[in-house]
């Protein structure tokens, strides 16, 4: 195992206001928010949504997760409409080969973003000129727990997984996963990477790191990795290209 990857320099700022102004290349901006809204507000985002986004709605078989899609969905334009000085459904979307999102048409490669939602929660990292990818997930008792851990995660983390106290091992299991997205997400090749091909850290209250790499599998000095504080019962992990960037956590009310 090549133990090459970085230690990640990503500091969280002081407090500021919650708008989406300011945007630079050495800050990444993770907007939290709440996929529950009034009706009003739930027609307001969805009348920003392109047809091909109103039909991907449509194929959720539950009206929460129906809701839930175009709100997410709704946010993420209003969010970027508003560093971009444009309006919500004037935003068009590329996709790469294996699905991560970009900015299309007049405002293409202006910002890079990553998104990521579970259990009625969003969030959404936003920045100049380097790629990224954002996890988040609901802590929750999973039966076959075992049999995911052992399928996708190295034989390093299967053995650190093993020996966490019974109580923090489902905290652990979602520590490791949502950092195993996260990454794979800002790589762009989504579970066409093998997750059991790299390593980061799981147990609760350690801090969050890319700890090793098959040889030759990636570049680890390339990609730094934050825990992200989020509401009881979530956790989350962004991957960020680069060695050094601020961290702002902001929360979306509109």
């Amino acid at each position: 195992m090549a133990n090459y990857f970085t230690q990640c320099s990503l500091h969280s700022s002081a407090e500021k206001p919650a708008d989406a102004s300011g945007a630079v290349a050495d800050v990444v901006h993770v907007w939290c928010a709440s996929l529950s809204r009034p009706e009003e507000c739930y027609q307001r985002y969805r009348d920003s949504l392109s047809a091909d986004e109103r039909q991907r709605a449509e194929r959720f078989h539950f009206e929460r997760d129906r809701r839930h899609f175009v709100v997410g969905r709704g946010i993420l334009r209003a969010l970027l409409a508003r560093y971009l000085g444009d309006e919500p459904n004037s935003l068009c979307f590329d996709y790469g080969p294996y699905g991560k999102p970009a900015l299309g048409g007049a405002h293409k490669d202006q910002l890079r973003f990553n998104l990521s939602h579970s259990h009625g929660l969003g969030l959404y990292a936003v920045a100049h000129g380097r790629e990224m990818g954002i996890d988040l997930e609901y802590v929750r008792p999973i039966a076959e727990m075992e049999q995911l851990a052992e399928r996708f995660f190295s034989t390093q983390e299967n053995a650190i997984l093993r020996v966490v106290a019974a109580e923090q091992r489902a905290l652990a299991f979602f520590n490791c996963w949502t950092r195993k997205e996260a990454f794979i997400k800002a790589c762009g090749e989504g579970l066409s990477m093998p997750l059991n091909r790299f390593t980061v850290s799981l147990t609760p209250g350690e801090p969050a790191r890319l700890l090793s790499s098959d040889d030759g599998f990636q570049d680890g000095s390339r990609w730094c990795l934050r825990e992200l504080a989020l509401p009881a019962g979530y956790v989350g992990a962004l991957v960020v290209e680069g060695t050094h960037c601020e961290l702002e956590l902001r929360q979306w009310e509109n």
